[in-house]
Formats: structure tokens, C-alpha cells, sequence
């Protein structure tokens, strides 16, 4: 059984505290697309409109139709991604805050519950190339006040997630998966999407291989 970046993880997971986990980064990359401006039709796919910057994808077994998506702050999320990323072969995208989150621990977690107190949506930097295409969609992020960060709300405001499959996964001490997975179907119900019981992360998790191979994503 594989276990992921034991290092990362555990050092990632000592910075969170008070119902908070946290973590940024991009796979490496093998090729470069374009990212677009994208607006939300009423159908929900995105529209281009021009070319803002080049991005980079990862896609090493060409599952091109799996998408993982994640918001990190401390790491340890982006550590989780990059190791599904290897045993899947699927693309990855890092979720952004276009106002960039403050990188100290009390900055950012101050934010985050300003953000969730008053409802805020914080718009995110960058356009996912590519995102009509995608058929299933792995979405993580860290548990804040046992809920994801409301950068995630904003995800489901800009794309349409209609007729995908959403699998969530979280990086959490002690939160359960539970507790943030109600706000994901209560997400993609709300677009016409289906989820599948996402899985809690922690450091030296032996699980994941088995709940990828529960899910059909390995290799």
C-alpha cells in the first residue's frame, strides 16, 4: 500500500488549530494550455472570451476527462492533490484567491472567518482551461470551522458543474469528512451534479489508495 509525503503532511497539519485546517502549488506540468475568461451561461459552460495567461496541467496517464481541483494554504492539501494526481494520471488545477490570502497563519485565518461570517465569495484568480470537458471532478481543500473555505462556494458560482461527478476530499486532524461533505451535495445538487463520498486526509493515511480503487481513478 502506498502512503503519500508523510513529511508534508504532518508538518502541514501542526499549523492548523481552533477547527481550522489549512494549505498552494502546482503539479508539475507535462503540457500548457491556454486559460480563458470564462462566464457562467445559463447552461453553465464556460464561454472564452481571451486569453488571460498560459497555465500548466498535469496529465502523465492522459485522463483527460479527471479533473482535481484544490485550495491550499499551509501545503498539506496540495500534498494530498500531487499524490492522487500520481496515482491517478489525472489533470490538476490549484484554486487561487484573486485578493491573495495573507500567508501567516493568524492572517489568512482571520480572513476565512470573515469570509464565512459574513457570506463572502471570494472571486478566484484564474480560469480552469478546459473545465466543459471533464466528466468527474476531485474538489480539496482544507476544513475550516468544519466547512470548506468559502473560496469553494465561489467555484460552484463560476462553473457549472451540471451532469459531472464531484469527489471531495478534505485534510483535517480530527473533522470528518461528514461534516464538510453536506455543503458539497447541497453544492452539487444545486447544479445538476452527483458527488460520491469523499475521504478525510491525514498524515500517514494508508486509505487513499483503496478509495481511489474504490472510485475506479487509479491507474
Amino acid at each position: 500500500m502506498k502512503i503519500f509525503t508523510i513529511i508534508t503532511l504532518v508538518l502541514g497539519l501542526l499549523v492548523a488549530c481552533a477547527n481550522t485546517s489549512t494549505s498552494s502549488g502546482y503539479a508539475k506540468s507535462s503540457r500548457t494550455v491556454k486559460v480563458n475568461k470564462a462566464k457562467k451561461t445559463k447552461k453553465g459552460s464556460s464561454k472564452r472570451t481571451k486569453t488571460k495567461k498560459k497555465k500548466k496541467v498535469t496529465n502523465k496517464k492522459g485522463n483527460n476527462r479527471v479533473l482535481i481541483i484544490y485550495f491550499s494554504m499551509s501545503g498539506t492539501t496540495r500534498a494530498a492533490a500531487k499524490y492522487i494526481q500520481s496515482q491517478t494520471g489525472a489533470d490538476v488545477f490549484e484554486l487561487k484567491a484573486k485578493d491573495p490570502y495573507p500567508s501567516d497563519y493568524d492572517g489568512y485565518v482571520k480572513r476565512g472567518d470573515q469570509e464565512r461570517r459574513n457570506n463572502i465569495h471570494p472571486a478566484i484568480k484564474d480560469k480552469i482551461p478546459n473545465f466543459d470537458k471533464y466528466q468527474t471532478i476531485l474538489i480539496g481543500y482544507p476544513t475550516w470551522w468544519s466547512q470548506p473555505p468559502m473560496i469553494i462556494d465561489t467555484l460552484f458560482d463560476d462553473y457549472n458543474f451540471s451532469g459531472k461527478t464531484i469527489i471531495p476530499f478534505t485534510t483535517s486532524m480530527s473533522t470528518p469528512m461528514s461534516a464538510s461533505q453536506t455543503k458539497i451535495n447541497q453544492l452539487a445538487k444545486a447544479d445538476g451534479a452527483k458527488t460520491k463520498t469523499g475521504l478525510r486526509i491525514t498524515a500517514n493515511d494508508s486509505r487513499v489508495d483503496s478509495w481511489l480503487k474504490s472510485n475506479n481513478l487509479e491507474k
